[in-house]
């Protein structure tokens, strides 16, 4: 609470400063200045306030680490006695007695009690010292940040090209920070596949017939040696990414050739923004409507044909038809469909009205049709765009977890059938993921296996798509 007064306190201290510096240049030389006032409060506010919020967030990122060190440094004789987990338990109560909260209902003996009083005030202790010295020094960096800005401020300071350069500098963190963040997304899955790849031969894993992880996780617990093939959940994942592309692709692609060429601008400003609302559904929402809707309604639909079947010469069919239930690859890939329609329609939209004009006039005053001029003129200098898009669309469908964990089932199958259960990779990594789960077996990695090939499909499809673009792609004067 103290450290959010002290960034809010920061926060009027730089209000106050920027007002200051701008004032100060106001009139100074009858205006004639190098930068604008406002420039000069800009610099007079980011020194006072930078270094010392630098600092604050600092002490929030590591204050609680440097305090359990400093308190473990010397342990008492009756903790150093203590195995590592009990250790743990000790620190965590002291720690919570300092500030306050009841401890854990872990039985000490008498010494140890009196090890986590001493402990106790000790944290406490070191919890205020560093709060206070970090408040402290913070001051003393936004009163010393704005002496050394207040100081440079003249006529002839390069204000604005000052300024500049700490917005470049923030640019340059968050670029940093960015590549940073994919690097150690693609360190963390390929370090752990490795681990994975170790106990499971990699072409058993990508060509395997048989997916089924169930093994030991714990010493004390007996059960298969489990079997790793992940073709069963590549298969799912490439029926419902092609079930929902079969939908989302013509629908999303045909919405987008209406409202750019034959919508009028009243209709255009109505159905476009009524179109995207669909992106901003959560997918879980359309997972309930797969679920509760489009389910039963393809089980009835299917289960009434079985029923008009059974007894003529189509009787198996219509036993299999019967049987039909809820869950099923069908109904998953139509509802991801759905979803993707406005992901296509607007990058669609976007490329067919980037296609300039003077194409579409010429191929008019040349005696053809709108419809001539859509289909030949049109859509192919607009084709890698939609190509693209189209890939990305796929990109998307092949990430989607929480509509296939609705209503296609878990059951990882091999087969091209849209009315059986299956399963995906995505899905496949929440359920090995969920739970308490030891990352020491074959069967959690398994987990960093399946994203470390989800992570590659899709880089390539979407490097794809890109080279496509770029490749196919006309300039048009």
């Amino acid at each position: 609470m103290i450290i959010w007064a002290a960034l809010g306190a920061l926060l009027l201290f730089s209000a106050a400063t920027y007002v200051l510096g701008r004032r100060r240049l106001a009139g100074t030389a009858g205006g004639r200045t190098h930068s604008r006032p406002g420039y000069h409060g800009a610099y007079v506010a980011l020194w006072s306030a930078v270094p010392a919020l630098l600092l604050l967030v600092l002490y929030v990122a590591f204050a609680g680490r440097a305090e359990q060190a400093l308190l473990r440094a010397e342990p008492p004789p009756a903790v150093a006695a203590m195995d590592a987990q009990q250790q743990q338990v000790f620190f965590d109560d002291a720690r919570a007695l300092a500030k306050g909260a009841p401890r854990s209902e872990t039985p000490y003996d008498q010494a140890a009690l009196q090890a986590l009083d001493a402990k106790a005030q000790q944290a406490q202790g070191l919890e205020q010292g560093m709060r206070l010295g970090a408040l402290a020094l913070a001051i003393v960096l936004a009163g010393g940040g704005f002496a050394f800005a207040w100081r440079r401020l003249a006529p002839d300071f390069r204000a604005r090209n000052r300024v500049e350069g700490w917005i470049g500098g923030l640019l340059l963190i968050c670029s940093v920070v960015a590549v940073l963040t994919t690097v150690g997304i693609v360190l963390s899955l390929a370090y752990e596949s490795l681990r994975f790849f170790q106990a499971v031969s990699p072409l058993d894993f990508l060509f395997g017939t048989q997916w089924d992880p169930q093994i030991a996780i714990r010493a004390d617990q007996v059960a298969a040696k489990g079997a790793f093939g992940a073709v069963p959940l590549f298969v799912g994942t490439f029926l419902i990414m092609l079930i929902a592309m079969a939908v989302a692709a013509p629908v999303g692609l045909f919405s987008a050739i209406y409202l750019s060429e034959y919508a009028s601008g009243w209709t255009r400003a109505v159905v476009k923004p009524l179109l995207e609302v669909l992106a901003g559904v959560p997918t879980v929402v359309y997972g309930f409507f797969a679920a509760l809707t489009v389910g039963p309604l393809f089980r009835g639909f299917f289960n009434g044909i079985g029923e008009a079947l059974i007894g003529g010469p189509f009787n198996e069919l219509g036993l299999y038809l019967a049987q039909v239930q809820n869950q099923m690859a069908l109904v998953a890939g139509a509802v991801m469909g759905i979803m993707l329609i406005p992901f296509v329609s607007s990058l669609s939209d976007d490329i067919l009205n980037a296609v300039p004009q003077s194409l579409r006039d010429g191929s008019l005053a040349m005696g053809a049709t709108k419809s001539e001029t859509v289909k030949r003129v049109v859509l192919p200098a607009a084709l890698p765009g939609i190509a693209g898009a189209l890939l990305l669309g796929v990109s998307r469908a092949v990430g989607e977890t929480m509509i296939v964990t609705m209503a296609a089932g878990l059951q990882a199958r091999t087969t091209l059938n849209p009315l059986d259960t299956v399963t995906t990779v995505t899905v496949q990594i929440v359920t090995l993921l969920t739970g308490d789960q030891e990352f020491d077996s074959p069967k959690t990695l398994s987990a960093f296996g399946l994203g470390l090939t989800l992570f590659v499909v899709t880089l390539i499809l979407n490097v794809v798509a890109l080279r496509i673009v770029q490749k196919y792609r006309e300039q048009y004067d």
